[in-house]
């Protein structure tokens, strides 16, 4: 069985960045994070990424999980992810109208699944987020036997590659994935 774990604006945001560089907006991806260059035209579809990260044989699958922030009552987006087959889980912004709690919120529910749930013979636990605020859960499942892998961006941070017990790249599939 596989478990797959999404932070969606972290993919979100920095797809725009990947596609900001493959535009030629940006010389490269460092250039991109630190001037904030983004592509605004590029969106992931909720179904490709689905599909790339589920495969064909969706009996093996035992939780999709996307994480984000709740939108507001006018906005259909999440109703897309929804339909895609994606659990959701939203969290309010805070007064500052930032992000908050999707980290913790991924790592707590990786984690839940993996002891209440998981089987470290059987099971992959899929992570698809770039930061290295996952390196303590991975590290610690990874030592009870877990397999994790990590599906990303290639500017992931780089602990985050090297602790993953596999890396995947994102960037070749970026058109792949584009609306």
């Amino acid at each position: 069985m596989d478990y797959i774990y999404v932070d969606n604006s972290n993919l979100y945001i920095e797809g725009r960045r990947v596609s900001a560089v493959a535009q030629g907006l940006a010389a490269n991806i460092r250039e991109a994070m630190d001037y904030g260059i983004l592509d605004h035209g590029y969106t992931i579809s909720f179904g490709r990424l689905h599909e790339f990260l589920t495969g064909q044989d969706l009996s093996k699958i035992k939780r999709a999980a996307l994480f984000g922030s709740r939108p507001p009552p006018n906005d259909s987006i999440w109703q897309y992810a929804k339909k895609a087959g994606f659990e959701l889980h939203l969290e309010d912004r805070n007064i500052k109208n930032k992000e908050k709690k999707i980290d913790t919120g991924i790592a707590t529910l990786l984690t839940k699944d993996a002891y209440k749930h998981g089987n470290p013979k059987e099971d992959t636990f899929v992570l698809v987020a770039g930061d290295a605020d996952y390196v303590p859960t991975i590290n610690e499942l990874k030592a009870d036997g877990y397999k994790v892998e990590v599906v990303f961006w290639n500017h992931a941070a780089r602990e985050l590659r090297e602790v993953a017990s596999k890396f995947i790249s994102l960037d070749e599939y970026l058109d792949t994935l584009r609306i």
